[in-house]
């Protein structure tokens, strides 16, 4: 199939997670391979749960390794509660609205808006909500919800970059690793399945609800 997106003109990327972890979980290669073919790219990483805990230490080492050779990077991590964001929605939605302000992306990557988890649905919604005339991919989450969809936007990667991304996300986040399905076989197994599902090897997935060609 003909690609109808060129990540190299993305020059200013928006990476949003309502926790450490989902970023490099849904887009992690993604990012990876899209500093690797921009090394000027200016990159926003913009997490709402977590500042008050170690997970906010775990965040910031991910975010470096999996930004590491971006020409700039700033990582925000807000301390809103984990699970209670709907609860929060207003004060949640102000700090979209100073981002907005300070940071205008080519591109957005943000969580997926069929998403069972209460946190990462608001949070979609708030992206589009703030965010009315920028390109948007909705990533996805692996997780016991069994909420995974039909992504229509795939991102082919090596596997050399698929193994890297899954062993960076178990480097960084220790406090982790005792959940069932934080394994290393259970990410790069996703993977595998959305380059089946896009006749490549691997590749992650993403929902676009509009684009312009």
């Amino acid at each position: 199939m003909m690609p109808l997106l060129d990540l190299r003109h993305v020059k200013r990327l928006l990476c949003i997670g309502a926790h450490p972890d989902d970023i490099e979980l849904g887009a992690g290669g993604t990012v990876m391979r899209l500093v690797e073919q921009n090394p000027d790219l200016h990159i926003r990483w913009f997490v709402l749960t977590g500042a008050e805990t170690e997970r906010a230490e775990e965040a910031r080492k991910a975010a470096s390794l999996f930004t590491a050779g971006a020409g700039e990077i700033k990582v925000e991590i807000h301390g809103f509660r984990d699970a209670y964001l709907p609860w929060e929605g207003e004060k949640v939605k102000l700090a979209f609205e100073v981002l907005k302000n300070d940071f205008s992306p080519d591109l957005i990557l943000t969580h997926h808006d069929d998403d069972r988890h209460q946190d990462h649905r608001l949070i979609s919604e708030l992206t589009w909500n703030t965010w009315r005339d920028h390109n948007i991919l909705e990533y996805e989450i692996l997780k016991w919800d069994g909420d995974l969809g039909r992504p229509n936007v795939f991102v082919p990667l090596t596997e050399a970059v698929c193994r890297r991304k899954a062993d960076q996300i178990l480097d960084a986040y220790v406090t982790q690793r005792s959940r069932s399905w934080f394994k290393k076989e259970n990410f790069l197994a996703l993977m595998r399945l959305r380059g089946v599902e896009s006749n490549i090897d691997y590749a992650e997935a993403f929902y676009a609800r509009k684009m312009l060609w």
